[in-house]
């Protein structure tokens, strides 16, 4: 039985958990979040000390075959985009481990011809060299298409829903193979199955009803915890940030809800890692620091070459997925979406220090293996 098999029944029983969870999403006047705050944290220390685990992501590709009317990405959309060469990416690598980081997550759009699980292969094993933690956010693959990933030594595979809405998500997604709902919902399960050691799920909020998408995330947590016990878990709570397209979120997500799902989750799921990325903004970051998250981005760039401008030799103008110019005359693609928090990983480590926090560059290195 696969979570997207389980989810497809409408009448499926909603467990005392999920039923906890849903209950903490109720409308809540400030003095009660506030404790709800002040529980989230207690627990956050508890399970996780004073520490926080940073990232950067690595952008490979901006080529994609599906229109997400959301994405930036989306096929349709007339971008500047760019695949980087193996050489290409070693370079950014190498900028973001002088930057500090030792743990990178490996991005890029959905397309075959471009990006292809021996171009993956191939990246990762240039990159663990001198990178102890590499993970993919990329295409959906089968368990076979997997292996050689992880055998290469990617030890992380993050993959959002993007919304649990099933109506929802086919009225957003209207070209590709991204229109497949339950392939996408069942790629933590194949993952786990390939390997990884690491696992992330999460949902872009704003394009359906919060509430609804929160509870259902965490039944998605909820199965894998269960089914996928020997990987660590953690949980996204992105929001929909401007992007070419200029999609517009249809439903609210305020500051305020995005902290109550926030703690709902470290209270109910209290040794998962929660991720916040620089879509939010600075200060916002600062506030939810001590409150539950227990890994960051920082210094992100979200278009391919983004950290050294490798890659605008090749740059070239798509429009419904066919090239109508190259020579550009740009310096550099276009981006997935905009960041938010624009601050360099170092004044975000600063920022961490200043909450009492620890920043961990490194948490991981196949060394531990071979103990």
């Amino acid at each position: 039985m696969t979570f997207a098999r389980l989810f497809s029944s409408p009448d499926r029983p909603r467990s005392r958990t999920i039923a906890q969870f849903a209950a903490l999403l109720d409308p809540i006047e400030d003095v009660v979040l506030a404790r709800l705050a002040h529980q989230s944290q207690l627990i956050t220390r508890r399970f996780f000390g004073r520490t926080m685990r940073l990232f950067a992501p690595l952008y490979l590709s901006s080529e994609c075959i599906n229109n997400c009317q959301y994405c930036g990405f989306s096929r349709d959309n007339p971008i500047l985009r760019v695949t980087l060469s193996v050489d290409e990416v070693e370079a950014e690598a190498k900028y973001l481990v002088q930057q500090g980081f030792r743990n990178l997550l490996l991005v890029s759009g959905e397309h075959p011809k471009f990006v292809s699980n021996g171009y993956l292969r191939d990246v990762v094993r240039r990159l663990v060299a001198f990178v102890p933690s590499v993970s993919l956010e990329v295409a959906p693959m089968e368990v076979e298409d997997y292996r050689p990933l992880v055998a290469a030594g990617a030890e992380g595979l993050v993959v959002y829903q993007e919304t649990y809405d099933r109506k929802i998500y086919a009225e957003l997604h209207t070209a590709g193979p991204k229109r497949n709902f339950n392939w996408r919902l069942e790629t933590p399960e194949r993952a786990y199955t390939a390997g990884f050691r690491r696992i992330g799920i999460g949902a872009l909020f704003g394009l359906a009803e919060w509430r609804s998408d929160a509870i259902a995330l965490a039944e998605h947590l909820e199965y894998l915890l269960k089914k996928c016990w020997r990987s660590q878990l953690t949980v996204s709570l992105p929001r929909i940030r401007p992007a070419a397209g200029e999609f517009h979120p249809r439903f609210s997500f305020s500051d305020r809800d995005l902290l109550q799902v926030l703690c709902a989750l470290r209270i109910t799921f209290p040794q998962v890692g929660i991720v916040l990325s620089t879509r939010e903004s600075a200060g916002f970051r600062d506030l939810l620091m001590p409150l539950g998250v227990t890994m960051m981005s920082a210094g992100s760039r979200t278009e391919p070459g983004g950290y050294t401008g490798q890659g605008a030799h090749a740059l070239h103008l798509t429009v419904k997925g066919r090239v109508t110019r190259t020579n550009c005359g740009s310096s550099k693609a276009d981006g997935q979406f905009e960041i938010e928090d624009s601050r360099s990983p170092h004044e975000v480590a600063a920022a961490l220090r200043s909450h009492g926090l620890d920043p961990v560059w490194k948490d991981w290195d196949s060394a531990i293996l071979a103990v």
